[in-house]
């Protein structure tokens, strides 16, 4: 009877101390996400901003790719394969570095400006990250629009002829939405793979999330920011396969 009661006692102690140790849990990881969120809105500043001019850029650079110039589509070639057979990180320190190392100047002089925006800082480390994550993905995103574009059949070409459209015009409003459908799975691989690659920006000690993770994680000497890091970007991508999936359904008519 003695054993049973001292067992009976062990398990409503062991019962509220999992009670009161719950709300420590929870204000403990609520505290933490608090301290993430400012490198968690400097990570999605990287992937915005690195979208919002790469998209475009690729565009422009696939045209290059495809120029029947030689001198225009090799170069822009040559370009695309060292961007892509290279790592995103060393391309990262070539950016920053690359004023001092090819022109000599010194990086405080070649762009002398250091402006606390909040949760970051907007310092040259901050455009070096961004030039060099736009023109990185911006060669991925070319090779994408290039595979896109020579997939469409010269008919639809020859269509937008005999409709009396130009060949800017045909390119705008018959070849170009059909490429964008074709090519949605791939750059949404790309927009999965560029919220996970922004955390290359601490290669320039620039305080995105997973840095600042990093910082927490040292100073309390545990992996729990480093995890709670993690479901941050997981549930990012999460937002952007659900986003990007409702597009394609939308678009799913140039199927029909």
């Amino acid at each position: 009877m003695t054993f049973f009661l001292a067992f009976s006692n062990g398990l409503f102690a062991a019962a509220d101390a999992a009670a009161n140790a719950a709300p420590r849990l929870l204000n403990s990881l609520a505290e933490l996400a608090g301290q993430l969120l400012p490198g968690f809105g400097a990570t999605l500043l990287i992937f915005v901003l690195t979208l919002l001019i790469s998209l475009p850029l690729g565009l422009l650079t696939a045209f290059g790719r495809m120029s029947k110039i030689k001198l225009i589509r090799y170069p822009v070639q040559a370009v695309i394969s060292v961007l892509r057979g290279t790592p995103l990180m060393l391309q990262l320190l070539v950016v920053f570095f690359g004023p001092y190392w090819i022109l000599g100047i010194p990086l405080n002089d070649f762009f002398p400006y250091s402006i606390d925006m909040g949760f970051f800082t907007l310092d040259y480390r901050f455009v070096a990250v961004i030039i060099g994550f736009s023109v990185n993905y911006a060669a991925y995103f070319a090779e994408i629009y290039r595979g896109g574009i020579e997939a469409i059949s010269q008919g639809q070409h020859e269509a937008g002829a005999v409709l009396g459209f130009s060949k800017a015009q045909t390119f705008v409003y018959i070849i170009l939405p059909q490429v964008f459908r074709n090519i949605l799975p791939g750059i949404t691989n790309e927009v999965v793979t560029l919220v996970k690659d922004t955390s290359l920006a601490y290669t320039l000690s620039f305080a995105e999330m997973y840095m600042t993770a990093s910082k927490i994680a040292s100073y309390r000497a545990n992996m729990t920011p480093i995890f709670v890091a993690g479901l941050f970007y997981y549930t990012t991508n999460f937002i952007v396969q659900l986003v990007m999936g409702k597009m394609e359904k939308r678009l799913d008519y140039y199927k029909r």
